[in-house]
């Protein structure tokens, strides 16, 4: 064998071992994503569904539009540019706030009662430190068809970290090699199942919230 050849086959495995741990890292990343949006869409799912907070009635005392094309905002703010004050209460009446503040897509005039979710209480009867959410049911199922996308990418990154397969760029297992050693344990039904629930459920709440 040739110096050369040694050193082709050298260059080689330290390829290969290079992929493998990309398979790796990016299961992790997927995995901490899908993670991540699960535990997003489920927080803020419960919180506009009613499910979670206190939710009451925010009579309206002003509005005033902010900055929706301000690049240095957030994204989610640009998206509700109206911020409307008014008192809370809830439906309980044991929550009280003069102070309350939620941000909306749309003015309302002085008097309007808004269905808001308490999310966290103000600190101190006279702080205005509150914060509060617009409910609404087709808002809280979309954000539960984010929790089942995020299944769908800790499934992938599950099956990533197992086998080291990478679905991005050149991966050093092929995808058949990688899902015929996942199906050596659970890996294969735990991922086909965390995939296939991900799916069906993103699916069917998405469209539930055109209907409710």
């Amino acid at each position: 064998m040739g110096k050369g050849e040694g050193g082709d086959r050298s260059a080689a495995s330290s390829l290969d071992k290079a992929l493998g741990r990309l398979g790796r890292w990016g299961g992790v990343l997927f995995l901490l994503a899908g993670l991540a949006l699960s535990g997003w869409g489920a927080y803020e799912g419960t919180y506009l569904a009613g499910w979670a907070g206190a939710h009451g009635t925010l009579t309206v005392r002003q509005c005033e539009v902010g900055h929706p094309n301000n690049a240095a905002r957030s994204s989610r703010k640009n998206r509700r540019p109206v911020r409307c004050e008014g008192a809370f209460v809830s439906d309980d009446g044991r929550n009280r706030d003069p102070g309350a503040a939620v941000r909306v897509r749309h003015r309302y005039d002085a008097g309007a009662e808004l269905a808001v979710q308490q999310t966290d209480a103000p600190t101190s009867a006279s702080s205005a430190d509150g914060a509060y959410i617009q409910a609404g049911l087709d808002r809280a199922w979309r954000y539960f068809a984010a929790f089942f996308g995020g299944w769908v990418l800790t499934g992938l990154g599950l099956f990533c970290l197992a086998t080291g397969y990478a679905p991005f760029g050149q991966s050093r297992v092929p995808y058949d090699e990688a899902w015929e050693a996942a199906g050596r344990g659970v890996t294969r039904a735990t991922v086909s199942g965390m995939i296939g629930v991900g799916l069906a459920g993103a699916v069917v709440t998405f469209l539930i919230s055109y209907f409710v």
